[in-house]
């Protein structure tokens, strides 16, 4: 039933984008063919209509349509300006096809060069125009009018937007507001089921039935990372739809509720590890009433999530009264005895940390890094990360024109359109990409011959054929096969041939701009491999060290009392490295090998997953300290001093973490075993032997057992914290039992942290181990032995 409705929304979805899609193109088409001629004789190319319709409509709402605008002009301001004083001072009668090819590479460079201040559909457009302007004035010559030719790619591109305006809205206007509310109600929903699911499997004395309330909280936890997508694609958007906001009051959406519906996520990925471990709650602790309590807390937390989406809230029961203490909580009075009943306390901890997450208030003063100087200078944009896209797109565009120009002068604008529509400011995998694209245009040019070939009389008719073709392009751009790329390369594929009339008949066209394209696109791949020439596999692996650095440096912030600022920052940039990591395994999966060995995607795969874990164990962890440092600074000085004990066993087990991170992060820097071994014999006076225990890093072996020895010190400490923090006062003794009911949570939640800490220590030693065998196939790989080895080539 779950995918049924998926597959329905995706229908609606996909249809809605390709009918608004096909009357924008049939409003550029009615205009171009049936309007007044002052319309022909300004809109000199509508096949440059069509692409700005594409690159402006696909998947679009009103407010992205509105932006559309403002990037169309901001693109024309930026190519049509500088060329019209271009062709003034050269002359079209004396352009080439190097001078042409050299202006076009200068110009797009001058457009890429600001790479972070400029939208990507506004360098695509002006790109677009660029490319029009320079050739179509070389393939002209002495005809080109260097004002009236710039202006008639400027009207070409305004007839494409206007269309797009109109056609959003008509029927009704697609909101990016109803957008956002529809993904911020499903996220309430998905939230809600997913603690019911959770909290079922949880109680469950049936190991099957958990087991498929597991599995339907998976389905749910993905279809919630679309939803995330889906709000943080079109949030954005409703900048450029305030002001009917003010006119319209009851559509208006809190921006913070979404953050705060994602916020959620971290304690719901908690709650996961305990239900999907394989290892039992003991029936003891679920004994009583104890379920009926949580069941209570259950209510009470759905109950906030409702609260935070707005949706109908039901009237306050006695078994949901917020105010009313948890008695199942009041009962935590006293450690764990044994690891097997930290899960339990780990699972309540969620919970109430969920609760927590949905009833605090917005941070009104959110630290704001990138926003104390937003102006950028152009100085600034020179530097070697900023520049290399500008140079690699400047030189794939003059390669494609000048190539295509000598192949076919009248055509040759078909090499360089590909290059400029389908830029992309962040690496992506060339081969791949350069793949999708190709076989998406020779599909569209092949669906648009057939097309007129069908419908040779009928040029009406040809419009409606365009409207199947858009339905199947949008199924193209949701794929993972072809993605974004290829759908829109497919879109114009298509109606570039069924749009138009008198370019002569569809099939020569057709042939020639496939090969047009061809030439553009081997453009583009010769220059990403000659400039950057790194396999997508190195990079993995640089980040795959990268992250263990970053992991290194959050472990290091928990042993040395950081603040939480500090803290929340290490752990935003260990996310972001994970990303990164996960994006270009994803990459380098879809490279081809060529002569290299073959990619580890499995292992690298596993390494992603155990290192999110790692990460959201931190974040566990640093909730909990969090928690524990609060009360250590309202508490007695006797509530002080026992806690520095347990801040000892934590410091212990972040040292040994943080040492296996620095020796994975110098491991996977390796190029070679070999290349190791040719360095120590190069150098003098290095002395080490692992028989002896004489090494650099005598504690790398015993790092990784070292978590169980601190989790069995750790909740002694903690049992004694137990007893000794909380004297029961006079008249006090009810809010003395409920404080101490919280610090036992957090203590024992802490403890389930230590013990995953080091399950997942040891998973990460053996991915890393075969990473390096894999790498290093005819050696024998012993990381200890490796570490040594490194320390003593750097000491």
């Amino acid at each position: 039933m779950l995918m049924t409705e998926r597959g329905r929304a995706m229908w609606r979805t996909c249809l809605a984008s390709a009918f608004r899609t096909a009357l924008a193109c049939t409003i550029v088409g009615s205009a171009t063919l049936y309007g007044p001629e002052w319309i022909n004789r300004h809109v000199a190319f509508p096949a440059f209509s069509y692409v700005a319709v594409i690159l402006i409509i696909t998947d679009a709402t009103l407010g992205d349509t509105l932006r559309g605008c403002w990037l169309a002009l901001y693109a024309t301001c930026q190519s049509v300006g500088p060329a019209i004083i271009t062709l003034k001072l050269i002359g079209p009668a004396r352009l080439t096809a190097e001078t042409t090819a050299l202006a076009a590479a200068l110009a797009a460079f001058v457009v890429v060069l600001p790479n972070s201040s400029t939208h990507l559909v506004a360098k695509r457009i002006a790109l677009g125009q660029i490319v029009l302007i320079y050739v179509i004035g070389y393939i002209k010559g002495a005809e080109t009018d260097p004002v009236m030719h710039p202006l008639q790619v400027a009207a070409s591109t305004a007839l494409g937007v206007v269309a797009c305006v109109l056609a959003l809205l008509v029927p009704l206007p697609r909101l990016a507001t109803c957008e956002v509310k529809k993904s911020c109600k499903g996220l309430g929903q998905n939230v809600t089921t997913r603690v019911k699911l959770y909290m079922k499997a949880f109680c469950s004395d049936d190991a099957m039935s958990a087991t498929a309330s597991v599995s339907q909280a998976r389905v749910l936890a993905r279809s919630s990372s679309k939803l995330y997508q889906t709000l943080k694609r079109y949030q954005p958007s409703m900048t450029w739809e305030r002001l009917p906001f003010k006119i319209w009051r009851w559509q208006n959406v809190n921006d913070n509720k979404g953050e705060k519906l994602q916020s959620m996520e971290i304690a719901l990925r908690g709650m996961e590890m305990v239900v999907a471990s394989k290892s039992p709650i003991p029936s003891s602790l679920l004994a009583g009433e104890v379920k009926e309590d949580l069941k209570n807390i259950q209510e009470r937390v759905i109950l906030s999530i409702k609260r935070v989406n707005n949706s109908p809230q039901p009237s306050v029961t006695p078994e949901s009264d917020p105010k009313k203490p948890d008695e199942c909580l009041q009962t935590l009075q006293e450690i764990p005895e044994t690891p097997q009943d930290l899960p339990f306390y780990f699972f309540l901890f969620c919970i109430r940390l969920l609760e927590t997450i949905t009833m605090a208030k917005p941070e009104e003063n959110k630290v704001k890094v990138l926003e104390k100087s937003k102006t950028r200078s152009w100085i600034s944009d020179w530097d070697s990360k900023k520049v290399m896209p500008a140079l690699k797109l400047s030189l794939s565009l003059g390669l494609a024109i000048l190539l295509g120009s000598m192949f076919s002068k009248p055509n040759g604008y078909w090499a360089g359109l590909p290059v400029a529509i389908s830029f992309a400011a962040a690496r992506e995998a060339t081969f791949k990409v350069a793949n999708v694209k190709a076989q998406g245009t020779v599909i569209g040019t092949v669906y648009g011959v057939m097309g007129c070939f069908v419908f040779q009389k009928f040029l009406t008719v040809r419009f409606l054929s365009l409207l199947p073709w858009f339905l199947f392009s949008s199924f193209l751009s949701k794929s993972r096969m072809y993605g974004q790329a290829g759908g829109i390369s497919a879109a114009i594929g298509a109606v570039l041939i069924l749009g138009r009339k008198n370019f002569g008949p569809p099939s020569e066209f057709a042939i020639e701009r496939i090969i047009e394209t061809f030439i553009g696109l081997s453009c583009s791949i010769m220059v990403e491999l000659v400039f950057q020439p790194t396999r997508a596999a190195n990079i993995a692996k640089l980040e795959l060290s990268r992250s263990f650095h970053a992991l290194y440096e959050c472990a290091s912030l928990f042993g040395a009392k950081a603040s939480k600022a500090e803290i929340m920052e290490s752990q935003k940039k260990l996310r972001s490295h994970l990303n990164e990591l996960k994006k270009f395994t994803a990459e380098a999966h879809a490279e081809p090998s060529f002569w290299f060995s073959p990619f580890n995607f499995s292992c690298y795969e596993k390494l992603f997953k155990s290192l999110s874990k790692m990460a959201d164990l931190l974040q566990f962890s640093g909730y909990a300290i969090g928690f524990l440092g609060e009360q250590g600074k309202t508490k007695s000085p006797q509530c002080k001093e026992i806690l520095s004990n347990v801040d000892k066993d934590l410091k212990s087990l972040t040292e040994s973490i943080g040492l296996l991170a620095k020796s994975f992060e110098e491991i996977t820097l390796l190029k070679s075993l070999d290349a190791l071994e040719k360095a120590l014999a190069k150098s003098d006076n290095i002395s080490w032997d692992i028989e002896l225990g004489k090494t650099p890093n005598p504690s790398f072996s015993t790092a990784v057992s070292e978590p169980e020895k601190i989790l069995e010190t750790y909740l002694q400490h903690c049992r004694s914290v137990a007893d000794g923090i909380f004297r029961v006062e006079e008249g006090g003794e009810e809010e003395a039992k409920v404080d101490k009911s919280e610090v036992v949570l957090s203590l024992s939640a802490l403890g389930f942290c230590v013990e995953r800490i080091g399950k997942e220590t040891r998973e990460i030693e053996e991915m890393v181990k075969e990473v390096v065998q894999s790498e290093n196939p005819s050696s024998h790989v012993n990381l200890h032995e490796i570490s040594c080895k490194i320390r003593s080539l750097y000491k």
